[in-house]
C-alpha cells in the first residue's frame, strides 16, 4: 500500500511540476568534416562560440537556416539617427 502511494505521490508531482517542453533555435551550425561525411550541430549563440568549438578540430560554421528568432528578441539598432539643426 506504501508503495503504490508512493508511486502516485511521484506521478502527481512530475505531471504538475514539468512544463511544455521546447526545442532550442540557435542562429549559427557548426559542421564538422570528415570521410564519411561528417556531422553538424546548430547550438551556437555566436559565431565565435562556434568557431572556438571547432578550433583543432576542422570544419566551418554557417548561419542556421532554420532559425527564426523569438517575437521581441531582437538586437537593438547599431545607432541612432539624430536630428541636425542647420
Amino acid at each position: 500500500m506504501k508503495v503504490i502511494l508512493l508511486m502516485l505521490g511521484v506521478i502527481a508531482l512530475t505531471s504538475v511540476g514539468g512544463g511544455r517542453a521546447e526545442a532550442q533555435n540557435y542562429p549559427w551550425c557548426a559542421y564538422y568534416g570528415g570521410q564519411m561525411g561528417g556531422s553538424s550541430n546548430c547550438g551556437f549563440v555566436s559565431f565565435q562560440q562556434c568557431m572556438a568549438t571547432l578550433s583543432g578540430m576542422g570544419g566551418f560554421c554557417d548561419r542556421n537556416t532554420q532559425y527564426v528568432p523569438q517575437p521581441g528578441s531582437y538586437a537593438a539598432p547599431a545607432h541612432r539617427w539624430r536630428q541636425h539643426n542647420y
